[in-house]
């Protein structure tokens, strides 16, 4: 090879190593001198009192990560409530180089300095079933429909006694901005329609809290007076009954959210009436197609866009005695074993799960 010759191939080995360079710090949204950064996704969820967070979300969203990004790494927290140690993870999460974050907040509001902060840093944030201001992507249910459908079947479970019950209602967090959202479909569907809401509160996402305000709200209602009980997720659900239980109130809708084992079981037992679906399949998916389209600098793929921000929005679904085996089994989410525990083998057969 003569000197011109090796001159050229040296001079094309540098302009590709470049070219490359290049787009690695472009694939991972800022410098790409950071190690790792651009195989780091992280997640953060924001509790784990509600057990679809560990049990499904996760889970599902490891699986579709690893699926399109087979070298990416994840890396996960659980937040249990804490909107200081959230903070914290999520700055952890920067330091270490992590280029894309899939967020669910525990308080949405505060988030939205987090997201500022961080994106004046190149990274991205993938807002995960809450919304979160100035995110580069939101995927979630629709969470006012989530309220409306919970209100139609507390509505049906009611049938002619509607016009005339009162309801109690138990909210989620306030500071969950997806709660207002759930509390404002319900509203819609109920408001007009019900006797009245005759008690009204916060469970704050938290069973025990849940069952001291119903307790409180049998005292101030009555339990002969109490003709259904909006509950805004499963969790809360399951402390609901058990006040309702131990006043000996039985026989009267409580609706719940999130088709959790729990609550799936007690609607084959009874006591609950209905949960609301809201597919991990879809949600856990969609938000790791966002993190890697946006770590490798693709096109986001969103359905439309929410308050401007690039989104996906999917549509929850009722869940009763009569469909669980065509909706959370047939997914493959639960099987029928996670389910019928030999107490609930015999009302398992009458509905026809297996």
């Amino acid at each position: 090879m003569n000197a011109v010759t090796r001159r050229a191939v040296i001079a094309t080995a540098a302009v590709s190593m470049a070219l490359s360079l290049a787009a690695c710090g472009q694939a991972g949204g800022g410098d790409s001198g950071d190690k790792g950064s651009s195989t780091k996704i992280g997640l953060l969820l924001p509790e784990n009192k509600t057990s679809r967070y560990e049990a499904l979300d996760k889970p599902q969203f490891e699986k579709a990560v690893k699926a399109a990004c087979g070298d990416c790494e994840i890396v996960y927290n659980n937040a249990v409530s804490d909107v200081v140690k959230q903070k914290q993870q999520f700055d952890q999460l920067i330091a270490d180089g992590v280029k894309v974050i899939a967020l669910d907040p525990v308080d949405a509001a505060k988030a939205a300095g987090w997201v500022k902060d961080a994106k004046a840093k190149g990274v991205k944030v993938v807002a995960y079933d809450r919304a979160v201001q100035g995110a580069d992507a939101y995927v979630s249910h629709d969470n006012n429909k989530v309220g409306e459908l919970q209100g139609q079947a507390l509505l049906a479970a009611l049938g002619a006694k509607a016009a005339t019950a009162n309801v109690v209602m138990i909210n989620g967090d306030e500071k969950d901005p997806n709660a207002g959202l759930f509390k404002k479909g319900a509203h819609s569907a109920l408001d007009g329609k019900v006797g009245k809401i005759a008690y009204e509160a916060s469970g704050e996402w938290d069973p025990k809290v849940a069952g001291e305000k119903m307790s409180a709200a049998i005292s101030s209602v009555g339990k002969d007076k109490i003709g259904a009980v909006y509950s805004a997720n499963d969790g809360m659900a399951g402390g609901i009954i058990t006040s309702l239980e131990n006043a000996g109130v039985k026989g009267i809708p409580v609706g719940g959210q999130d088709a959790e084992v729990a609550g799936i079981q007690r609607i084959i037992a009874g006591t609950q009436t209905f949960t609301i679906y809201k597919s991990p399949l879809q949600l856990a998916p969609e938000a790791a197609k966002f993190a890697v389209n946006l770590l490798k600098g693709k096109d986001l793929g969103a359905q439309g866009a929410t308050d401007g921000v690039p989104s996906t929005l999917f549509t929850p679904v009722v869940v009763d005695k009569t469909n669980i085996q065509t909706t959370v089994v047939k997914d493959g989410i639960y099987k029928a074993a996670d389910l019928c525990t030999a107490d609930l083998a015999a009302k398992c057969t009458e509905l026809g799960i297996k």
